[in-house]
């Protein structure tokens, strides 16, 4: 069913949900990276593996290698693909230089590359989480060559 006005709230919802997310990346970049490196599902899931996530490219590495146990879950595969990809998006925020987030106006976080290519690092997390593909230390190589 179309109906012009719902679709116009809607896309004003999301454009203010982005809005948001984008004021609080202005007004506090360090805070919300340090938000989004949290990814507390992803690091128990690492820990039971005997893995410390150290945000660095090796560790990307090493989470491609464990078994993909989760997927037995269907619930936990979206939340653990979300901080597969915050994890990701951290990485390469700490290692690769100029590098950082950025907000569609979707609200969608997304990595902006000095070369001003962005990368949806969630949309690789869920799927890496879901399938195994795109490994995260493939998507690495892949934003760190430019």
């Amino acid at each position: 069913m179309n109906i012009p006005f719902l679709a116009n709230w809607l896309n004003r919802h999301e454009t203010e949900q982005g809005a948001g997310l984008a004021a609080a990346l202005a007004d506090d970049p360090e805070g919300v990276v340090e938000l989004f490196s949290e990814c507390e599902m992803l690091r128990a899931q690492a820990w039971v593996a005997g893995l410390e996530l150290d945000q660095t490219p090796a560790s990307l590495e090493a989470l491609d290698q464990l078994m993909p146990r989760w997927r037995r879950d269907p619930e936990a595969v979206p939340w653990l693909g979300n901080d597969a990809g915050f994890y990701l998006g951290t990485v390469i925020i700490r290692t690769i230089p100029g590098s950082a987030w950025q907000v569609w106006p979707n609200g969608q976080p997304v990595i902006r590359l000095e070369s001003g290519r962005e990368l949806n690092v969630v949309e690789s997390g869920v799927s890496w989480a879901m399938t195994g593909s795109p490994e995260l230390s493939q998507a690495y190589a892949e934003a760190s060559e430019g």
